[in-house]
């Protein structure tokens, strides 16, 4: 138990500097860029609430909605849908085809700042599950 527990605190302190790093990466105008570490904070906490719901370590997968399923989080409709966008920005973000349209499609302050708060209201619910269970 150890091993998760220590292995938790990576995932909820990693969750933590990434979303400092979106909020920096806002400030700088780097827009795209910001919704990829919107999504990596999400991910990281998540995988955090699943090493406590499964006492294992979290499975190898991006995607924001399966992990919250394997977490036993219990989603409104509207965060189904804001994971299943936030976790788009993982993929756009990493591939070269995909990356050129992402930086078209949403290289928009308007857009990153829309995502950036849904990403901390995720953030700080996801925070209240975790202290719960």
């Amino acid at each position: 138990m150890i091993k998760l527990n220590k292995n938790i605190q990576y995932w909820t302190d990693s969750a933590k500097k990434d979303f400092q790093v979106a909020k920096s990466l806002f400030r700088l105008r780097y827009y795209p860029q910001c919704l990829f570490f919107c999504h990596l904070s999400l991910e990281k906490l998540l995988k955090a609430v699943v090493i406590k719901k499964i006492k294992d370590y979290p499975p190898y997968t991006h995607d924001l909605r399966k992990l919250a399923e394997i977490a036993g989080l219990d989603l409104n409709s509207k965060q189904k849908e804001n994971l299943e966008i936030v976790s788009t920005f993982n993929i756009a973000g990493r591939y070269a085809d995909e990356k050129i349209k992402f930086y078209k499609r949403y290289n928009r302050k308007e857009y990153a700042q829309k995502y950036l708060k849904i990403t901390n209201d995720l953030l700080q619910w996801l925070k209240k599950r975790f202290q719960k269970k």
